[in-house]
C-alpha cells in the first residue's frame, strides 16, 4: 500500500477523469429511473435543474480549493470555516457517508446491469453479493496506488463518456427525438416531484467533490483543482442531457419506471436491438466499476485527513500500515455493508439528505468566516444556500408523504452523528496545534 500522499501524482486529466468517473458512474446508470418516477415525464430537465443548483454549490468549493488544496478537501474548509468542533466534525462525517452511500448505490447498480446482461431479473441474493464483489475489486485497484488509480480512471472515462454518449445520439437517432407526455406511473406531484427530483440529480453531480479530495496530490492544485471540477461538470451535463432525452424517446414513462433500476439497458434493446443492449450493458459495468474505484480513493483520504485533525476517532484493529490504509479498509467495509442491506431508492434518499444538509453547512461556513479572505461573492454563497434549502426541503416533505420511515432514519442517523461527534471531541478537546491550524 502507498503509505503517503504523493505530491503531483495525479494530472489534470487524472482529476477530470475520477470526477466524471464517480458522477456518471451512480448519476446517469443509478439514478435516471428513480428521478423519472419523482418528475414524470419532464425528467430529462431535471438534470439541467441539478446542474444549476450544482454550479451555485461548486463556486464555494472551487474558491476554497484554489485557496488551500488538501487531500482532505471538504474536511479542510469545514475546518477553516468552523475549526475543531462539532459542527465541522459531524458535517464533515456526512459527506464522508453521503459518498459511501454512493459506493453501495453504485455497486448495486453495477449487479442490476450485470444481472439483466445475462437475462437474469436484478433480485435475491445475488445482487448484494455481485455488489460486494465490484467493491473488493476497487479496493484492490486502490491499494495499488495513486498511478493506478489515475491510469484506470482516465482509461475506463474516456471509454464510458464516449460509449455512453454514443448510446445517447444512436438511440435518438434511432427512436426519434420525441418525448411521452403521458403514461402510467406518471408522477402527479406536478412541480413538487420536480424539484424533489432535482435532490437526486444533484447527487448525479456530487462527485465533483471528488476531485476536492484529491487536492493536495492534483499537479498545480491552485489552478488544476477549479479547472477539473469545472471540466468534469461540463462534461457530464451533456452526457446526462443526451442519455435522457434517448431514454425518453425509446421507452414510454411506465416502462422506464418499471425498469428504473437498470433503465440505460432497457432502452438500449427496443432503439438498438440486442448487439445495442449488450454494449449498453458493458458501458454500464465499465462506469459503475470506475466510478467506486474514484469514490473508494477519494473518501478514504478524506476519512485519513479527518483522522489526522484528531475529528474523529481512529482503531487500527491490529492492521499494519498508516492511516490511509486503514480508512480504505474501513470505506470498504461500511458500503459493502450498506450494499447488502439497502435497496437502491432508500440508499439514494440517505444520500440525498446528507449531502444537502453538508452542503448548507459548509456554505454558510464559508460565508461567515471565509468569503473575504478568499475573495469570493456572498451572494453567489447565499444563492447556493437558498437553492439547497428549497430542494431539500421539497425532498424531505415529498418523501414523508410517501414513505416517512427514510425520513425518519435520516434524521436519527444524522442526529446520531453529531451527538457522537460532541460526545468523542469532548473526551478528546482539540490540541493547541489544531486550534492554531484553524
Amino acid at each position: 500500500m502507498a503509505s503517503q500522499y504523493t505530491k503531483n501524482s495525479i494530472t489534470l486529466p487524472d482529476a477530470i477523469a475520477m470526477g466524471t468517473g464517480v458522477m456518471i458512474g451512480a448519476g446517469i446508470l443509478a439514478l435516471t429511473g428513480q428521478i423519472a418516477e419523482l418528475a414524470g415525464p419532464l425528467f430529462p430537465f431535471v438534470f439541467i435543474s441539478g446542474a444549476c443548483v450544482t454550479a451555485f454549490s461548486a463556486y464555494t468549493y472551487v474558491k476554497m480549493s484554489n485557496a488551500y488544496p488538501s487531500a482532505g478537501g471538504i474536511g479542510m474548509i469545514l475546518q477553516k470555516a468552523y475549526g475543531p468542533t462539532t459542527v465541522a466534525a459531524g458535517a464533515a462525517l456526512l459527506m464522508a457517508l453521503s459518498m459511501v452511500i454512493n459506493e453501495s448505490l453504485v455497486a448495486r447498480t453495477f449487479a442490476n446491469y450485470l444481472l439483466r446482461g445475462f437475462g437474469t431479473e436484478p433480485q435475491g441474493w445475488p445482487v448484494p453479493a455481485i455488489g460486494v464483489g465490484v467493491i473488493v475489486f476497487a479496493y484492490l485497484v486502490n491499494v495499488s496506488g495513486n498511478r493506478s488509480v489515475g491510469l484506470v480512471s482516465i482509461v475506463m472515462a474516456i471509454l464510458k463518456v464516449g460509449g455512453i454518449a454514443l448510446f445517447g445520439a444512436a438511440a435518438l437517432w434511432a427512436g426519434g427525438f420525441s418525448f411521452q407526455v403521458a403514461g402510467e406511473g406518471a408522477s402527479t406531484d406536478g412541480i413538487t416531484g420536480f424539484i424533489a427530483a432535482t435532490a437526486l440529480a444533484i447527487l448525479a453531480f456530487k462527485g465533483f467533490t471528488t476531485i476536492t479530495n484529491s487536492g493536495a496530490e492534483i499537479t498545480s492544485p491552485h489552478r488544476n483543482v477549479g479547472r477539473a471540477i469545472i471540466a468534469a461538470i461540463g462534461i457530464c451535463i451533456v452526457v446526462y442531457l443526451l442519455v435522457a432525452f434517448a431514454v425518453s424517446s425509446s421507452l414510454p414513462l411506465e416502462q422506464i419506471i418499471r425498469a428504473k433500476d437498470y433503465a440505460l439497458a432497457e432502452a438500449a434493446e427496443p432503439a438498438l436491438g440486442k448487439v445495442g443492449f449488450y454494449l449498453t450493458v458493458a458501458l454500464a459495468l465499465v462506469a459503475t466499476a470506475s466510478g467506486l474505484i474514484a469514490s473508494i480513493f477519494a473518501v478514504s483520504r478524506m476519512l485519513a485527513m479527518l483522522t489526522e485533525m484528531k475529528l474523529i476517532p481512529h482503531s487500527h484493529f491490529g492492521m499494519p500500515g498508516v492511516i490511509r490504509d486503514h480508512t480504505l479498509v474501513y470505506t470498504v467495509v461500511i458500503a459493502g455493508f450498506l450494499t447488502v442491506f439497502f435497496d437502491l431508492s432508500q440508499i439514494a434518499s440517505l444520500g440525498a439528505f446528507f449531502y444537502l444538509v453538508m452542503d448548507i453547512i459548509i456554505h454558510w461556513g464559508v460565508f461567515r468566516y471565509l468569503r473575504v479572505k478568499i475573495g469570493a461573492s456572498g451572494w453567489i454563497m447565499l444563492t447556493a444556500i437558498g437553492l439547497d434549502v428549497i430542494v431539500l426541503a421539497t425532498f424531505a416533505w415529498l418523501k414523508w408523504q410517501h414513505d416517512p420511515a427514510i425520513v425518519l432514519s435520516a434524521l436519527f442517523g444524522m442526529a446520531l452523528v453529531f451527538l457522537c461527534e460532541k460526545v468523542f471531541l469532548h473526551l478528546n478537546p482539540p490540541t493547541e496545534h489544531h486550534r492554531h491550524a484553524h
